[in-house]
């Protein structure tokens, strides 16, 4: 798990306007630039700035129809964060499981 792919998807997530783009994309499907502009009040180059660092972060693929450009939720994408993510409640998990077993011995005592 490379730390770096890691950051960049933190990094892309941790904008609320990103986050509802990935949303849409999520229960919507495959959409036009355009239409995922539609419900935020910015400019056209700022959405084009967001989804460039989902593109980035390997969160999203576009492809270009005629000058459309359609956007579509990665599947994997988010197995970077996933795994760190569950690398770290393996460790909480762990050390739980030891402050439990320490304070049962103490009872016993």
């Amino acid at each position: 798990m490379c730390q770096d792919d890691v950051s960049t998807v933190f990094a892309a997530l941790a904008d609320s306007t990103r986050r509802h783009i990935l949303m849409d994309l999520s229960t919507l499907g495959e959409r036009s630039a355009t239409a995922l502009a539609e419900p935020f009040q910015i400019s056209q180059p700022a959405i084009s700035r967001h989804l460039r660092v989902l593109e980035e972060a390997n969160l999203i693929n576009r492809r270009k129809v005629g000058r459309v450009h359609l956007i579509r939720l990665r599947q994997d994408s988010l197995m970077p964060a996933q795994d760190w993510i569950a690398h770290c409640v393996a460790g909480w998990n762990y050390s739980f499981d030891q402050l439990d077993a320490l304070l049962r011995k103490e009872g016993e005592d």
